[in-house]
């Protein structure tokens, strides 16, 4: 495993819980630096480049959904909210800004490390996939173009910003056209993990793809729902 070199930023105002969480990963090789304040995250972020955020939504000076929102402007690194809020409209919030997970508090240590793991695992495999095979790492979809090498989407030859697990989502699907899946399979493909899933996960990612690759979201052509099955990437009529 590769998590020695691995840098986690733990964005965490609660003394105890950042030290908790610190420690632990110390133990799991992972090499970790704690902020307390949404400030000293985004300064953090400008002078280095964690690849995994844990953020707690309830900070002193700004709110976590916010600063989600704020450091996916600039930045497609995993980010996995850790907070007491537990409500469905705190995840959907949460996820709908760009974060890649979330868990609740109080929370399992091992589930925690092991969520990171099951996210950069799947990071490994997603850069290493037929490498060097060209044709399969770039799809030509109508006027759009997904580009795995440089995690790129294009629509009419101009770039549309996508966050890394909503590019790998886009990416699955499109390779595997007019193949339905189930919300189970699509967690398991594209997070790495099933178990310790919340399939709102998948809804709130097919609903953020369609806003940015579908002329009207409202009634998309290209991700599709099958009902009571899961969804698909269309192509009927559309090659």
């Amino acid at each position: 495993m590769r998590n020695r070199n691995i840098k986690v930023l733990i964005v965490e105002d609660e003394n105890d819980i950042a030290n908790i969480i610190k420690d632990y990963l110390s133990v799991n090789q992972f090499d970790s630096h704690i902020v307390r304040t949404g400030h000293e995250a985004i300064h953090y972020l400008q002078e280095s480049k964690p690849d995994f955020i844990i953020l707690d939504l309830s900070l002193p000076d700004c709110d976590g959904i916010e600063l989600c929102r704020k450091i996916r402007e600039n930045s497609n690194v995993a980010i996995l909210i850790l907070s007491a809020r537990g409500s469905d409209t705190d995840k959907v919030l949460g996820l709908g800004f760009g974060a890649d997970d979330y868990m609740t508090k109080p929370f399992s240590l091992s589930e925690l490390v092991a969520r990171i793991n099951a996210h950069l695992r799947r990071q490994d495999r997603w850069l290493q996939d037929n490498g060097g095979h060209r044709g399969v790492d770039v799809i030509h979809i109508d006027n759009m173009v997904i580009n795995k090498q440089e995690y790129i989407f294009l629509r009419d030859s101009k770039p549309i910003p996508l966050s890394a697990k909503e590019f790998e989502l886009l990416f699955f699907l499109a390779k595997n056209r007019n193949q339905v899946f189930s919300k189970g399979q699509l967690l398991d493909a594209v997070w790495g993990y099933e178990t310790y899933g919340d399939e709102n996960t998948i809804t709130v990612y097919i609903r953020r793809l369609r806003e940015k690759i579908e002329v009207n979201p409202s009634h998309p052509v290209y991700l599709q729902t099958v009902w009571g099955v899961g969804y698909k990437f269309s192509t009927t009529n559309h090659s």
